[in-house]
């Protein structure tokens, strides 16, 4: 007969399956609303848990949106390797610049804009922080990521590198925002795809000609 969990570690992965269980409720409810209206008692009733349960673990609903709409976006720069694109000896600017430029954003941030407001003109200041939070959450992603591909790197470096090109995603979004109405088509995509590139050149050349 295997030997007994310690109690302890029992509590930390029944804790742990909750926490999954509350993220996954929300991003499910997400997807089916295409909203962020549902009740505290709605997820918890999804998640199979109790209110106090759900401010046990996240201080705030929109906190916890954060989270979601963070594994959003970090899922899929997972499902493309860091820099695979950008070849042998390329920078982590070049191997960061490649992975943007190869990765799908238009749709989830069409999804994004839809579930935290729709289009309007300005875009709801919700949705902007909740789009700031979660990029926020993705920077974390991106710095884990150098950091197993080049310990040798400076941290400060790159947690500069990175944070300059996540907030510049934030000022990208809202210009395609105003450019495309959050529409997926190819116009969409192209507009995305110029105003990328333009925050790259920022970021890699600076600002001194503005």
């Amino acid at each position: 007969m295997p030997p007994t969990p310690p109690t302890t570690d029992r509590r930390s992965l029944l804790r742990e399956r909750r926490h999954r269980a509350i993220i996954d409720a929300a991003a499910a409810l997400m997807r089916e609303t295409e909203s962020t209206d549902f009740t505290v008692e709605e997820l918890a009733e999804r998640a199979g848990v109790s209110r106090r349960t759900v401010f046990n673990h996240f201080a705030t609903l929109d906190d916890l949106l954060i989270i979601v709409c963070g594994e959003l976006l970090g899922g899929l720069f997972e499902q493309v390797a860091l820099g695979s694109a950008a070849g042998e000896g390329a920078s982590i600017l070049d191997e960061l610049a490649a992975t943007l430029r190869d990765i799908e954003l238009v749709e989830p941030m069409a999804y994004l804009t839809r579930v935290f407001g729709g289009v309007q003109d300005p875009p709801p200041p919700r949705s902007a922080a909740m789009l700031l939070g979660a990029f926020t959450e993705l920077c974390t992603l991106l710095v884990g990521q150098i950091a197993e591909r080049r310990p040798e790197a400076d941290e400060l470096s790159v947690h500069l590198l990175v944070a300059s090109v996540a907030s510049g995603l934030i000022v990208v979004h809202r210009h395609w925002y105003d450019a495309t109405g959050a529409v997926v088509d190819e116009h969409s995509h192209r507009v995305w795809r110029e105003l990328l590139d333009r925050l790259l050149d920022k970021v890699r050349n600076g600002h001194a000609a503005v």
